[in-house]
């Protein structure tokens, strides 16, 4: 009987299914640009997780998340590659630029993250600003990023920790001789730790943090020995020997800056504890601002360390800093470098699956994946079914996967993004909030992105013609948007100054550095791309639809539901 009653409803579900993807056209042109409020996203859409997120971090959390966040992915993982095949010696500067156009995402995500502070980061504020389906766009590729990053950098920490009981990097890993290369060397114990963070993580998000601050307290000192260490044990000469100090010249300074971009992930995933910060509007642009300065600082003086005690054409890829030590006589420094990086690296995978699972979590109340994923626990308030789903797929991939085959794509979808919250941040001030025409603040923002291209396909392709000529374009057409449609409003909280300058420069430099990457990234990103509009077209858009068709239903039953107390949502501490 069982049988026969569930092949009736599994037919109905498919002919319901069946009609649906019929009425995908209409679904589309309703549901693609539809954006909500501020105020929807702030208080409506929330209410879809049950319980709320606690709010218990303050600035010097998020400072620490940043900075914790970042350190551990940077310099241990990308520094060695990048100076032995793109910077060389010079590597220091491919960082400064990097964190330039970081600096530049990072003020454009705090305005967002103070207007709207929510747990979606650059989904929410792209999804409230361009609609729906670019949102998504986004929220896909940021989850991508972090599960890819955060499972190379998981096999890192295995290179570290060999380095630290002094053996070779591979000791621990388990060959497969039938696999491809470059996913042939099983690597258990990047599984392990990513399992034990995810435990971690569901328990609270207080207690991450305070792991996270003490662990990030004893980095900070732990750079310190070796940025000393390397000014006093190295040679100014080895960063001009064997071939000067910009072996590749200045255009592998710039492919290096796009590689290392890799490395500014973790800012971003401060924005996404919005929603567990007792005080926003004061907390946020220092902590994601404030990160970024001193990561940037650390980044490009850890750098010109490693650079000093071993020439470029010596620094191997894997355990670079490791390996520079050895090559002083420091034996025993070696095993300490190795097992503070190790611990550096815990770090930097605490925040990014912290800031994963947060993502995701917004996704899922949007209805774009599904609602259990975005449901908070009562007691702990984390977004648990969130965090154990990623742990588990970040796991899976960390088993297999060398880093070599996901920086590029990882460094592309994370200057896509960074590109299109510049492009939002600039619609939103002047298009939304002093409602002059949209098609002005798009055309210019067309106008500037073509511009972007012209001049960085010209510098790809040595036409040098072109950059005094698209260079001026983009100069001119910024000093004529920012005269003939002055922003009059005075932003009551946070805002980004002298704009629309630093968004317009985020926007060239997220363009420039795009296009410094490897062909075969781009065909890698073209199939993710053409997989997720397919999950969309099959799936996202539906699921919107019809939660849009009963919104109102469905909004009144949970506001029934939920405690008088989850009405401290309306009450947020601006």
């Amino acid at each position: 009987m069982a049988a026969l009653q569930t092949a009736p409803s599994s037919n109905i579900f498919f002919s319901k299914y069946l009609h649906s993807l019929t009425q995908t056209p209409h679904r589309l042109r309703k549901r693609m640009l539809a954006t909500w409020t501020s105020d929807q996203e702030l208080n409506q859409v929330r209410l879809r997780s049950g319980a709320d997120m606690k709010r218990k971090l303050g600035w010097y959390d998020l400072v620490a998340l940043g900075v914790g966040g970042m350190l551990g992915v940077g310099v241990f993982v990308t520094t060695g590659p990048v100076a032995l095949h793109h910077s060389g010696p010079a590597v220091f500067i491919s960082y400064i630029i990097a964190g330039i156009s970081a600096l530049l995402s990072s003020m454009c995500y705090t305005e967002f993250s103070v207007e709207i502070p929510v747990a979606g980061g650059a989904f929410s504020y792209l999804r409230v600003t361009f609609g729906e389906f670019v949102g998504y766009f986004a929220g896909a590729n940021i989850l991508m990023e972090y599960v890819l990053s955060n499972a190379a950098v998981a096999r890192s920490f295995t290179d570290y920790l060999c380095c630290a009981f002094g053996q070779n990097h591979d000791s621990w890993r388990v060959e497969v001789h039938g696999f491809m290369k470059g996913f042939n060397m099983l690597d258990f114990p990047a599984v392990a730790i990513i399992l034990l963070l995810t435990l971690c993580l569901c328990h609270s998000t207080k207690e991450s943090s305070i792991l996270n601050f003490v662990m990030t307290i004893f980095h900070v000192f732990f750079f310190g020995f070796i940025i000393i260490a390397g000014f006093l044990k190295g040679s100014v000469k080895n960063l001009v020997n064997p071939d000067g100090l910009t072996p590749f010249g200045v255009k592998g300074v710039l492919d290096g800056a796009a590689k290392v971009y890799f490395s500014y992930i973790g800012y971003d995933s401060v924005s996404t504890m919005a929603e567990e910060i007792s005080n926003p509007s004061k907390s946020l642009p220092v902590g994601i601002m404030g990160s970024v300065f001193i990561v940037s600082a650390l980044y490009s003086l850890m750098s010109l360390a490693l650079c000093m005690m071993l020439p470029y054409n010596q620094i191997p890829e894997k355990a670079s800093f490791g390996a520079a030590f050895q090559s002083l006589g420091w034996n025993w420094a070696s095993n300490v470098v190795g097992a503070g990086a190790s611990l550096g690296i815990v770090a930097s995978l605490l925040v990014a699956m912290l800031g994963q699972a947060r993502y995701l979590c917004v996704i899922g109340r949007a209805r774009l994946a599904p609602l259990w994923l975005a449901k908070v626990h009562p007691s702990t308030g984390t977004p648990l079914n969130a965090t154990l789903f990623l742990g588990a797929f970040t796991a899976s991939i960390s088993l297999f996967t060398e880093l070599e085959i996901v920086v590029d794509m990882v460094s592309l979808s994370t200057l896509l993004v960074f590109y299109l919250v510049a492009n939002a941040l600039i619609y939103r001030r002047y298009a939304i909030n002093v409602k002059n025409p949209p098609s002005h603040t798009l055309l210019f923002l067309f106008l500037l992105s073509c511009s972007s291209i012209a001049f960085s396909l010209s510098w790809k392709l040595k036409q040098w013609w072109g950059l005094p000529l698209f260079g001026g374009i983009m100069i001119i057409i910024t000093a004529c948007f920012h005269y003939f449609f002055p922003y009059s409003n005075q932003p009551s909280k946070w805002s980004v100054p002298f704009m629309p300058w630093p968004a317009a420069m985020s926007i060239f430099l997220n363009v420039f550095l795009m296009t410094t990457l490897k062909k075969l990234s781009l065909q890698r990103f073209g199939v993710w791309s053409c997989l997720i509009i397919l999950f969309y077209v099959l799936y996202g858009v539906h699921s919107t639809y019809k939660a849009e068709e009963m919104g109102m239903q469905i909004g009144a039953e949970e506001v029934n539901q939920t405690s008088s107390a989850q009405q401290t949502k309306l009450d947020i501490q601006l």
